[in-house]
Formats: structure tokens, C-alpha cells, sequence
């Protein structure tokens, strides 16, 4: 098998590992020391580090590797839907499936290659998965390590043959933050919103930021393609850009959710927040031979005010 990504120079490497399990792992670096690494296992980023090796998402310390579970924390791939319904297995399968090294990915824009560490990885269904979700598909997703240290994924699904389908997606990523009490989300003001806390009652963002001081689980529907999260702790902020991903979800369990639940530590809620570009509102409706591309882009710059600069 060849090697999962180009070479762009002397500095920008890719590396093939193992876990302790055996399943393979991508390492992605750049000529900074940024580091990304990612598992064939649900096609998870289970680290992002910034070029001071410091790690910039969270898992839990007791997240149990021999799965056949998603590992609690790092970015997971929620197809074909997010959340609870019908047979499927909740957030979908695409997480818990292992997926292949695509050794001959179509054609991305140059934004999503040039000058940039990358794997792309390949997901096709099983017999067991047409059983529970009968609709033949190829999931692909590119993740990306630019030379900025920037942490992409572009996700395209693909209508292969047969009947039209539809699907929900997001991309679950857990923040690394100081306290959760000091963290503030910001470009979500006067958003509709879908509270999961509430049977899905619809309302409307009042505050001019998500602060946090109880458990939140909301889906802002519609929502920009830029928004930030302040840890005003760690003088960080993370700025999310997206294309395709109308919504947003903001998740932390807080104290009680996690307590009932072993991959959780204790206290551990304190130190993220999820914050996840996603489609769940209006599911996605591919016909024969149609496809869709949801892209995220997550920057984490030594700021805690305005990046409106850093928009699209």
C-alpha cells in the first residue's frame, strides 16, 4: 500500500503507526512542529497539538482504547445521522467502522491540499450496514494539518446507485479548555436554536455570548459560517469555519451526565466543550450519483477578542 499523503517538502511529513491495539494511525506534522494524528478507527482525530506540543483537544484519561466504541474526546465523523433515531446506533456508524487509506482520492480544491500535511480515508458499507441502513454510499474525508498549525476536514458523501437517500452529519469535536466557567462561545447571538434539553423547543439566542453554568445541549439551525470560542484562562481562542454545515452544535454535559457513564473522569466535563459544525435541521437528500461536501476548519490563535478577520 502507498504512501497516504504527498510529501509537499523536507518538512511536512506523514507518518504510519499503530495504537495499542493495533489499529493504525496517520501522523500529520508540519515544518512548525504542529502535530495531528488520526485513527483508521471511526476515521477519529484523537490529537491536534500545537506547535508547542500542547494539546488542543480533549479526551477523557478513561476512555477504554479496546473499543469496539468511539473513544470519548478528539473529533469524531457522525454519519448518517447525529443524535438518537430509529435502529441506528446513536451519531451513526461511520464512527465505530473501520475505514481505509483512499490511495486514489478525487480532485480537491487546491485550499485543501497545497502547502499541507494530509490523509485521505475511505468509507464503504458493509453488509451488516446495508441491513440497518440499506443505501449504498462512499463516505470520503481528507484531514488536513496546514503549515498555520490550522486543523481541517473535509467530508463528501456520495450517492452511488439506487434510491435517493437523505442523512444528518456533524463533525463531534471536543475543546480542550482551562474551566468551562470561563469559556464563552461567540457568533451565535440571535440564532434560532433547538434545545435537546427540552424535547427540541425551539428559541431564540438572547445573550450576547454562550457562557456556561449548567449542562447545554443546543443545535443553532442557520447558523454563520464563523464562529469562535474564547477561553479567557488560557488567553486562547478557537475560531470554526465552515461550508456545508448550516448548523452548530454547543454541548457540556456538566456534572451529573458524566458521572453515570464510564468513559468519563471525574471533573473531566470542566475541560471542554463541544462545539460541532454539523446538518440536522434540514437532513441532506442526495439522488443517484449526486454528492455533498461539508467542510470545518478549526484555528486556534493566542487571542481572546475580535477574529472577525478570520472569517470567510
Amino acid at each position: 500500500m502507498g504512501h497516504p499523503a504527498a510529501v509537499w517538502d523536507s518538512k511536512i511529513a506523514t507518518e504510519r503507526v499503530k495504537d495499542l491495539n493495533g489499529i493504525g494511525q496517520i501522523v500529520l506534522r508540519n515544518s512548525q512542529g504542529a502535530s495531528a494524528k488520526v485513527s483508521l478507527h471511526g476515521g477519529q482525530v484523537v490529537s491536534w497539538r500545537n506547535e508547542r506540543g500542547e494539546e488542543l483537544l480533549f479526551a477523557s484519561h478513561k476512555v477504554n482504547g479496546k473499543g469496539p466504541k468511539a473513544t470519548r474526546g478528539g473529533i469524531t465523523v457522525c454519519f448518517p445521522q447525529f443524535g438518537s433515531c430509529g435502529s441506528l446506533e446513536q451519531h451513526g456508524f461511520a464512527r465505530n467502522k473501520i475505514w481505509t487509506v483512499d490511495e486514489n482520492p478525487p480532485s480537491l480544491p487546491a485550499k485543501d491540499s497545497s502547502g499541507k500535511s494530509f490523509v485521505d480515508l475511505l468509507l464503504k458499507p458493509t453488509d451488516e450496514d446495508l441491513k440497518c441502513w440499506p443505501h449504498s454510499f462512499e463516505l470520503r474525508l481528507r484531514v488536513c494539518l496546514g503549515p498555520d498549525g490550522n486543523l481541517a476536514l473535509i467530508s463528501r458523501v456520495r450517492n452511488i446507485h439506487g434510491k435517493p437517500f437523505s442523512f444528518s452529519f456533524a463533525y463531534h469535536s471536543y475543546l480542550s479548555v482551562s474551566d468551562i466557567s470561563e469559556v464563552r462561545v461567540e457568533g451565535l447571538e440571535t440564532m434560532d436554536y433547538l434545545d435537546n434539553l427540552c424535547h427540541k423547543e425551539r428559541f431564540t439566542e438572547q445573550g450576547d455570548a454562550i457562557t456556561f453554568e449548567a449542562e447545554i445541549e443546543r443545535v443553532y439551525i442557520s447558523s454563520p459560517n464563523c464562529v469562535a470560542v474564547l477561553d479567557h484562562e488560557r488567553k486562547r481562542t478557537y475560531v470554526l469555519r465552515k461550508e456545508g454545515l448550516p448548523d452548530v452544535v454547543v454541548w457540556n454535559p456538566w456534572e451529573k451526565k458524566p458521572k453515570s457513564r464510564a468513559d468519563w473522569g471525574e471533573d473531566e466535563y470542566r475541560h471542554m466543550v463541544c462545539v460541532n459544525g454539523a446538518v440536522i435541521e434540514k437532513p441532506v437528500t442526495l439522488k443517484p450519483g449526486e454528492e455533498w461536501t461539508g467542510r470545518s476548519e478549526i484555528i486556534a490563535v493566542p487571542s481572546s477578542f475580535c477574529v472577525e478577520g478570520l472569517c470567510f
